[in-house]
């Protein structure tokens, strides 16, 4: 198996290789040539001979979630959404403790999706009606919690502002009101978490943390997304015009966009143990949420 680049995410190659093959046997699929694309949740391989990606969870994904992922994108499907279609193979596999997915493979150019072509297609996704399944709620406090009780690569000092954030956060969070009615969202939309197609639009993929919530949770990772990664405010200004709403001019936009930060850093704090060269970055985060710096740039891990 060839790597794209470093793709840390718990995962031992020479298991990941048996998984995929037996994975890829399972639904008469030839995975002698497969190569790497992300590595950082969960194991994303493109199968060159076959023009098919394979998704591979990490150890501990419930199957039954990773099923109702499959069905809910095939009622996307059905609907003429704009997302990655599936492999038409009867799926989830399971492998041992791991659940295998088979997506169609869309060619990328280097240059990732521009903010503003995420615009229509999550609108169209949060005015979908009410989805066949029994989707979870999207809870941002709950999933920081369960990172900060697994977080060991933190000092103590560092763990109790961000536990304090945390409290601060949930607080501030009681009294903000929302004004766009809840709906389907995709719980964590950015450029990275979208394709290209052939045609010069983008569908979604990634649907791994699809919810029942507030249609402001996506539009804020956008702009966090914009601001933190060197997008530049003229991507999430595009973004706002095409979606027709723009979240920054809502009064709890900045409780949204604290809480969505200190998610997306206790989440990779809490998976330095699989990619330890991460941590200098995790430190930079938690320092730059210390000194109130809006405007400090992140690497992408």
């Amino acid at each position: 198996m060839t790597q794209a680049a470093l793709a840390p995410g718990g995962f031992d190659e020479f298991e990941m290789h048996q998984v995929l093959k037996r994975g890829c046997a399972a639904v008469g699929l030839d995975s002698s040539e497969a190569r790497l694309l992300r590595g950082h949740t969960n194991a994303v391989i493109h199968l060159v001979k076959e023009h098919v990606v394979v998704k591979i969870a990490r150890k501990g994904s419930r199957i039954d979630d990773v099923a109702r992922t499959v069905r809910f994108v095939r009622w996307l499907m059905d609907a003429g959404f704009p997302t990655v279609s599936l492999h038409p193979v009867d799926q989830p596999v399971g492998v041992g403790q791991h659940a295998l997915t088979f997506w169609e493979y869309l060619p990328q150019p280097s240059d990732p999706v521009p903010a503003a072509q995420l615009a229509k297609p999550l609108y169209s996704l949060h005015t979908l009606p009410a989805s066949p399944e029994a989707l979870p709620a999207h809870d941002n406090l709950a999933a920081i919690r369960r990172s900060l009780k697994s977080i060991t690569c933190l000092s103590d000092e560092a763990l109790a502002f961000l536990n304090g954030s945390t409290e601060q956060l949930e607080s501030a969070l009681h009294v903000v009101q929302f004004e766009l009615p809840e709906g389907v969202i995709q719980g964590d939309p950015q450029h990275r978490n979208a394709l290209h197609t052939a045609s010069g639009g983008a569908v979604l993929c990634d649907w791994d943390t699809v919810a029942i919530g507030q249609p402001e949770w996506d539009l804020v990772t956008v702009e966090v997304h914009c601001r933190r990664f060197g997008h530049g405010s003229q991507h999430y200004e595009a973004f706002a015009n095409t979606y027709g709403w723009d979240v920054t001019r809502w009064s709890g936009y900045q409780t949204l966009a604290a809480i969505r930060e200190l998610r997306m850093i206790t989440t990779n704090a809490r998976k330095v143990s699989d990619a330890p060269t991460s941590l200098q970055e995790v430190e930079r985060r938690v320092e730059g949420l210390r000194c109130h710096d809006r405007a400090l740039r992140w690497n992408i891990l």
